[in-house]
């Protein structure tokens, strides 16, 4: 992939409205302040929208679609405190304000966006019959003078960056859109837009469009044709990059794809498909935007419309860069090409083992023993087998496992003697009826099996009671703790517990020094707290009785 610097086409005080001086550079337009605004849900303050135009001009956009200034005062505010922010210092993208085709209107927006060092006024009819006859009700004769004379009302109260669109024009009569676009360039118009209003086109079908009316409107060398494209069949994104490679050179899109309906082109998409593409597909096409700022970009917008991202949407889903399956993991850990067509990075993530693969029950040994050394634990490879295999189980009662439910399976691994107790049942009955009533079946080293029943103040301490009845061994607990990993509804329970024994009869080494009662911690971990305080506490005790037949055996 070609190394590029990020430089917008009017960030050196050369933009020119109606041309661009490198033929393979693309504008971008972002239009999430008024297009995707309109999305159901998505309505932002003035301040919210202030704050994503920053953004929009840190991350390099040639052009913020500011908003629709004759939609209602709060509008009409926000576009013109947009338009103030950017009239002097820094990085000055071009503010448009949309305006539909009456006096009034065009008035409204001028107000609003006179304020910008480079205002544009964005203007726009449709011209499709089932428009015209049943939304405008004109004729098509009616619409071509208004068309024109909008343009240079327009131009009249000083505006020179006046860009029209042709709302539908996907679905209008070819050599009436050639005809009316020829009229507004005649006019003043700098920018003509063409819309797939309805995202009914196919992408061989607007690459089409764009290349005739390239050849067959008069004036059209003189203007920069743009593209809208919105996404009711999901081909907003090709159909905006197949544009570009017939000659669009202004592409309208949002961030994350929100809008209308089912939304617009993706200003991620669009701009990472011509940045890994761009030199090797499209002849070097080409864009401004600082790509680095893409993601805190995309969860600014995510945050203030509320419309929030599906796991899977392209580069900025929770999903783009995760990898699960066993088989994509041992391909990432040998080399990250073989599923990544481009870095995290690239985007603004920060790079992290753990951000991209994610351990979940179809995890692989080599991914495991990955994340376990980046934790700090080195294994050789029998003791891999042993782990994962404990993962593997695990895994099937939890969707995607972390780091912290890594090492509680790793403290376990700890104390390799074998366990002379484990538990195989466990009942418990609690409520506000009475005192805890645990029942409890653990299962000893020759394959015995032993049931207790007790009574206590609460589910663990009816449980612990019930374990003791079985052991038989004079137990203290000193700590008990409990702590949940909050990620979602199937949260694990970490318990630790500390114990000691109750009457010290068994001598230490450090009885030398004098007498000296040696405490044994354990760890459990599960979705159950009970489970998990029962399995902390047997790993405790089976500490405890293990080193005490070691002690005696010496």
């Amino acid at each position: 992939m070609a190394v590029r610097s990020f430089i917008p086409s009017c960030a050196d005080g050369s933009y020119i409205p109606n041309h661009i001086h490198d033929p393979s550079y693309v504008r971008i337009l972002d239009t999430t302040l008024r297009d995707g605004e309109q999305a159901p849900g998505a309505a932002m303050t003035s301040q919210q929208k202030l704050n994503i135009a920053r953004q929009l001009a840190m991350l390099g956009v040639d052009i913020i679609e500011a908003g629709f200034p004759s939609a209602s005062k709060d509008d009409f505010n926000a576009v013109k405190m947009i338009a103030q922010e950017f009239g002097n210092d820094g990085y000055v993208p071009v503010i448009a304000a949309l305006c539909r085709c009456t006096e009034k209107d065009i008035v409204t927006a001028w107000e609003a966006v006179k304020y910008a060092k480079r205002p544009r006024l964005l203007t726009f009819i449709a011209t499709s019959p089932i428009h015209m006859d049943h939304k405008l009700r004109k004729t098509k004769d009616q619409v071509l003078q208004i068309a024109p004379y909008m343009v240079k009302f327009a131009r009249s109260l000083g505006c020179n960056d006046v860009q029209f669109g042709f709302e539908d024009a996907s679905r209008s009569e070819r050599e009436f859109l050639y005809e009316i676009i020829g009229e507004v360039i005649k006019a003043g118009a700098t920018t003509v837009g063409i819309a797939d209003t309805v995202g009914i086109s196919m992408p061989f079908e607007f690459g089409k469009l764009i290349m005739d009316i390239k050849a067959n409107t008069g004036g059209i060398e003189n203007v920069i044709i743009a593209t809208h494209c919105h996404n009711d069949l999901g081909h907003a994104t090709a159909n905006t990059i197949e544009a570009a490679r017939a000659g669009a050179r202004q592409l309208e899109v949002t961030i994350n794809g929100i809008g209308e309906r089912a939304g617009n082109a993706s200003l991620e998409e669009v701009v990472m498909t011509l940045k890994c593409r761009g030199d090797y597909v499209f002849g070097g096409l080409h864009t401004g935007i600082d790509t680095r700022h893409i993601l805190k970009t995309s969860k600014m917008v995510e945050e203030y419309s509320g419309m929030h991202l599906q796991p899977h949407k392209p580069l900025v889903g929770a999903n783009a860069f995760v990898h699960e399956s066993g088989i994509h993991q041992a391909g990432m850990l040998k080399h990250r090409g073989t599923y990544e067509i481009l870095s995290p990075e690239d985007i603004g993530h920060q790079r992290s083992h753990a951000a991209n693969i994610v351990l979940g029950k179809l995890s692989g040994r080599h991914a495991l023993r990955k994340r376990l050394e980046e934790l700090g634990y080195k294994l050789m490879d029998d003791e891999v087998e042993s782990v994962f295999s404990n993962f593997k189980a695990m895994a099937e009662k939890k969707k995607r496992i972390t780091d912290a439910d890594l090492k509680e399976l790793m403290s376990d691994e700890v104390f390799h003697t074998k366990p002379i107790w484990k538990l195989g049942d466990l009942q418990v009955i609690c409520g506000t009826m009475g005192l805890s009533t645990a029942t409890v079946k653990l299962i000893n080293v020759d394959g015995s099996t032993h049931d207790a029943c007790s009574i206590g103040s609460g589910p663990v301490d009816s449980s612990y009671k019930a374990i003791n009845l079985i052991v038989k061994e004079p137990v203290k607990l000193v700590e008990y703790s409990l702590v949940k990993v909050r990620e979602g509804i199937d949260a694990n329970a970490i318990t630790q517990v500390v114990i000691h024994r109750e009457s010290n009869h068994i001598p230490t080494h450090a009885l030398i020094n004098g007498d000296v009662n040696p405490t044994y911690s354990g760890t459990g971990s599960g979705m159950d707290d009970v489970v998990s305080g029962v399995e902390a506490y047997l790993v405790a005790l089976n500490k405890m009785l293990g080193f005490k037949e070691w002690f005696i055996s010496k």
